[in-house]
């Protein structure tokens, strides 16, 4: 066997999760302009939780001038969960929210309706994630919203959709991974089904949200035409079980929770090594190769029945022991080395704590702090998306709960002084 450090840079590990928030050690955000490519396009965003904040954040990180309608006195739902907090803010919220201005408005009467509607004459899109029957409660709806301004896009980020008789049923996350499939597939072999460790039906129908969005904007340019788009958490999250769902239809197989090793890729999944675990992916002959060469058994590679990955899947039981009999001869660092030199897909499993400190994802502005210009600093992960060989640089932190009101409504409403005092009075702001 060939012992090799080449290339593999391994965290730090330590013997146990960080006791403190590691925001101190974060490299604050990068130098440089904004991402610019939505710059000109004004986002309402009327949403609260995850999906929807999440949709409209990765609008603003490409540039899109987001304003934030939320409840005076209470903000959206996600300033609310906690612990943890940050300087008494949720760091949920904190998550999806940067590159917005806040604005509180209590749009359930009449006068604070119409202030919401000069905000949406004024928008080229806006977000919201109340049922159907709510909207249309108050005013929400897409035909009252298009008859104020009808080249709007107007997205809806809902349960189930806005039609059939789901339509007004609530969820969140956790109903709609279990309405999916993803949570039967999830979890170790003949246990109990498994919420994915993330909110993965937010985060993914907030994706398609923010897609389908940009793509509704695009069109409008050509056509003059505002567009309806209609996306639901569980069909999100249902599209995320494709090569799932599809190999089923096709054959009647229905996959079951297995720990994660049931891939169609005979070898692809976790294996212990003499201290730590890692990840393992052999996904075609030449991999299944080289992977033999490198831990010195060639021969082991033409063996008969291991000719194809069909083959290989057959005898999966049989080959899983052997190479894990072989991996947990030598530590985890070893074989990382090993395979990342010889070009085979591995990878450590790693912790929270130790992704935060990847050099690789800090290189790449994936993990860094907000300095705020009133002190204090804000952790976030970036967008994700390298624009001419750079990551995006945040235009300004999550905003505290109405911070741009008055600047909103003086700067781009034209109202004045007395207006805006009196709607405060009245508690509309």
């Amino acid at each position: 066997m060939t012992n090799t450090t080449a290339g593999y840079r391994p965290v730090d590990r330590g013997s146990a999760p960080d006791a403190a928030p590691p925001l101190g050690d974060l490299p604050p955000a990068g130098a440089g302009p904004a991402f610019d490519l939505l710059d000109g396009v004004r986002i309402l965003d009327l949403t609260t939780s995850v999906a929807g904040p999440f949709a409209t954040m990765l609008l603003a990180d490409l540039g899109a001038s987001v304003i934030k309608v939320e409840r005076p006195g209470a903000g959206d739902d996600a300033r609310g969960w906690g612990p943890p907090f940050l300087d008494g803010e949720s760091l949920w919220f904190l998550a999806v929210n940067r590159n917005k201005q806040s604005v509180t408005l209590d749009y359930s009467g009449p006068e604070g309706r119409a202030v919401l509607h000069d905000l949406v004459r004024r928008s080229d899109a806006v977000l919201l994630n109340q049922p159907p029957r709510v909207a249309r409660k108050l005013g929400l709806d897409p035909d009252s919203l298009r008859a104020i301004k009808p080249d709007l896009v107007y997205t809806a980020i809902t349960g189930f959709g806005l039609t059939g008789e789901r339509a007004d049923w609530t969820c969140y996350d956790l109903i709609a991974e279990g309405y999916s499939g993803v949570m039967d597939v999830t979890g170790p072999k003949g246990g109990e089904p498994q919420k994915v460790g993330a909110p993965a039906a937010d985060m993914l129908a907030g994706q398609d949200a923010a897609l389908a969005t940009l793509a509704a904007l695009f069109a409008r340019k050509a056509t003059g035409r505002g567009r309806v788009v209609d996306v639901a958490l569980v069909d999100s999250m249902t599209r995320f079980l494709t090569c799932r769902i599809v190999p089923y239809l096709g054959s009647g197989e229905v996959p079951t929770r297995s720990g994660g090793t049931d891939s169609v890729i005979a070898i692809y999944q976790a294996f212990e090594t003499a201290d730590l675990p890692i990840t393992l992916g052999l996904g075609n002959d030449n991999l299944w190769s080289r992977f033999w060469q490198a831990v010195g058994e060639p021969e082991a590679a033409a063996e008969t029945g291991f000719g194809s990955n069909a083959e290989r899947r057959a005898r999966r039981e049989e080959i899983v022991a052997r190479i894990q009999a072989i991996l947990a001869t030598r530590p985890r660092a070893h074989w990382l080395a090993l395979f990342q030199a010889a070009r085979i897909p591995a990878g450590p499993i790693n912790r929270i704590d130790e992704i935060a400190r990847d050099p690789t994802m800090r290189e790449r502005g994936m993990i860094f702090r907000i300095d705020r210009e009133a002190g204090g600093a804000v952790p976030q992960v970036g967008t994700g998306i390298q624009l001419d060989g750079r990551s995006n640089v945040p235009r300004s932190a999550p905003p505290r709960l109405g911070e741009h009101s008055r600047a909103v409504l003086a700067g781009l409403l034209g109202y004045n002084d007395d207006k805006i005092r009196r709607l405060a009075a009245d508690r509309i702001i």
